[in-house]
């Protein structure tokens, strides 16, 4: 691939005047529906009417989810059998005047009673229920936090292909065969270098590796004779991943790099379709969400269409747990933690003891959602600092290493996202939370899952969220801009070094200047005197005003 030549990018100001980008192409047309089912029709369905398939799955299992093709009658109207749909709980799509008919999403049994009604000439299987290019097959992963939050069960309607999710994190090692795409090209599509410091686009930390991977690896695509090939993957395995470095080679990096990343992000939003941004991070300075200048960028992507998971962080239930940015902020969406057990059932499920929850110091209850942070197998940079952190941790001969927390959890709800918006590109961040959030799954601990499949097969009532909730003082959410000078950093600080510090390419190497600067190794193994675990802490390391959310090792299981 070739070299995309630098640019200067407009400050963030004058990037943020642009009005909120709506996205309006809908791939569904979804109706209301009635307060109670349409009849039955007593008519039997005649053999033709519905076809081998969709009668084979409305027999095994009549609950599932099927997309289909309803063609009607000649000269038939389409009113009652489109009534029937949305009573019963689905969902009429648009009109297929050439052949008389027109899309649906309803359950099977549903979908096979409907080619009896009056005027319905034939009920099929649409053809995306088919599975897309992906080979990942669950049952013979050897990982199990696909299972528990049930994004396998989307891969045969969507992988998130051909939708981007940027990463503000410590870069991506992208030539890793599980990036790779059905035509062998990386799907990390582009890579930012932000932190001056920084000599490569290269993941030479392995935070950021580890988490692209729960977000898009794709082991499928491993040689034919790799015993790796089809164990590892993340939640959207066709996904396309930009890697916005804002660390330096070793991890470090401050909130001002991190929000010059958000910048980038959405300098480049509509070349490389980025509707997800993913930050494994958090602030070390406790700020409420209408001050804090990291909250403000955050809710400035949101505002332009783009959906915000950050990790809730590691704090338990300290009472400050919950107050830092950017998981604090109420439009993002948070995540917390749950160790799955490392089994295929839900029943085990339970919340992380070291997963932040709580109440923020603005009165709002995070995190939204969970998902598995306990033992979490995925990705490792060759060379990068991870390896030598819990050498015990890797497996397959080091490509891979287990790690945990809730920078690990996000991930997996990022990849929920890119999928979901790929079934659904006119979703706006507010109908994706809202889709996500009023269709968890309750767990016996009395806490709740994601359920990404739950979210896929959405009602219309169900995409509601961020009501009434008050912007940072510093954002005008029409528009997304962001007055810096209302903020406690001025405008000298913050137009200090601008865009100089930054050099990007849509491939890997060509990536500029270098600058001079200090590398600074991050010192930051200890032991969990209480679990043995091996923790890497970065109050321990050189963190200025921003850290990952603290990793952890597990030594057992």
């Amino acid at each position: 691939m070739s070299s995309i030549a630098a640019e200067q990018p407009r400050p963030l100001r004058g990037l943020l005047t642009a009005g909120l980008c709506l996205l309006t192409l809908a791939l569904v047309a979804v109706m209301q529906p009635s307060t109670a089912p349409v009849p039955m029709q007593d008519a039997s369905v005649a053999p033709s009417s519905v076809t081998p398939k969709l009668a084979t799955l409305a027999q095994s299992d009549p609950g599932r989810r099927v997309d289909v093709i309803v063609r009607l009658q000649p000269d038939a109207p389409a009113a009652a059998a489109r009534s029937f749909v949305t009573a019963n709980g689905g969902h009429a799509g648009e009109r297929i005047e050439l052949i008389n008919a027109f899309s649906a999403r309803l359950d099977a049994g549903d979908a096979k009673r409907l080619a009896a009604q009056p005027g319905v000439f034939a009920v099929s299987l649409n053809g995306s229920t088919k599975p897309q290019a992906t080979a990942l097959r669950p049952g013979a992963m050897a990982t199990t936090f696909n299972r528990a939050v049930r994004t396998h069960a989307v891969w045969p309607y969507a992988t998130g292909k051909g939708v981007g999710v940027a990463m503000i994190d410590t870069g991506i090692a992208g030539g890793l065969p599980d990036f790779r795409g059905a035509d062998g090209e990386s799907r990390v599509v582009a890579s930012a270098v932000i932190h001056p410091d920084a000599t490569t686009a290269e993941d030479r930390y392995g935070h950021g590796t580890h988490v692209a991977g729960l977000i898009a690896g794709d082991s499928s695509h491993r040689a034919l004779d790799d015993p790796r090939r089809g164990k590892y993957g993340g939640a959207a395995p066709e996904a396309n991943l930009i890697s916005i470095k804002v660390s330096d080679d070793h991890g470090d990096a401050t909130i001002l790099d991190v929000i010059y990343g958000i910048e980038f992000a959405l300098e480049h939003k509509d070349e490389f379709n980025i509707r997800v941004l993913n930050l494994s991070l958090e602030s070390t300075v406790a700020e409420s969400y209408k001050t804090d200048p990291l909250a403000a960028a955050v809710e400035a992507a949101w505002f332009r269409g783009i959906v915000v998971v950050a990790s809730a962080g590691n704090r338990g239930s300290d009472p400050d747990a919950v107050h830092y940015a950017p998981g604090n902020d109420p439009y993002v969406i948070s995540v917390g933690a749950l160790d799955d057990g490392g089994t295929r059932i839900n029943d085990d499920d339970v919340l992380a003891d070291f997963s932040s929850h709580g109440t923020t110091q603005d009165g709002y209850q995070k995190p939204e959602l969970h998902a598995p942070g306990v033992r979490m197998y995925s990705n490792l940079a060759p060379g990068s600092d991870f390896t030598s952190m819990c050498a015990e941790c890797t497996t397959e001969d080091g490509q891979y290493i287990r790690a945990g927390g809730t920078s690990m959890s996000a991930p997996l709800v990022a990849g929920a996202v890119a999928a979901l918006l790929e079934l659904h590109p006119s979703w706006t961040p507010d109908q994706v939370k809202g889709a996500l959030m009023h269709n968890q799954r309750p767990l016996p601990s009395g806490d709740k899952e994601l359920d990404a499949f739950a979210a896929y097969s959405y009602r219309p009532e169900e995409l509601v969220s961020n009501q009434g909730l008050e912007p940072s003082d510093i954002v005008d959410p029409a528009t997304g801009e962001v007055a810096w000078d209302r903020s406690r950093w001025s405008e000298a600080e913050w137009d200090r070094s601008r865009w100089s510090r930054s050099r990007w390419s849509a491939a890997s190497g060509e990536l500029g200047p270098t600058w001079a600067g200090t590398s600074y190794v991050c010192e930051c193994e200890t032991i969990d005197p209480e679990t043995g675990e091996v923790v890497v802490d970065p109050t321990r390391s050189r963190w200025s005003r921003s850290r990952w959310s603290r990793s952890r090792w597990s030594r057992s299981r």
